[in-house]
């Protein structure tokens, strides 16, 4: 009596179609693609080159461990390197623990 009736839309009306989706997802996406870039992209780059890095290691090289010794190669086996930190004292250590490798003649500098 005093309330009307009230009907539902159309199914046109409530379809957003293909358009509709695609500004639903283009945020995400967006979002994807940057994180791609200044993310996952820099950061496979600098694993490519540290393997780069320990697969090139050689007797005499000087190079700096994760935990901050520095030392010269002495021997190098497949996931070992043994370090000479002074004369006479030598450290075996693993290969994913060196991370840089330092110019010759740092050792005497320092």
């Amino acid at each position: 009596m005093f309330i009307s009736n009230a009907y539902a839309q159309t199914a046109t009306a409530a379809d957003p179609g293909l358009m509709g989706s695609l500004t639903t997802f283009l945020p995400l996406i967006l979002m994807f693609v940057v994180m791609y870039f200044l993310m996952i992209r820099p950061q496979q780059k600098r694993q490519r080159e540290l393997k780069a890095m320990m697969d090139a290691l050689t007797k005499g090289d000087e190079v700096v461990t994760a935990g901050g010794i520095v030392g010269r190669v002495s021997k190098v086996t497949d996931s070992y390197v043994t370090l000479e930190v002074a004369p006479g004292t030598e450290i075996t250590v693993q290969k994913n623990a060196v991370t840089t490798l330092l110019p010759k003649g740092t050792l005497k500098a320092l």
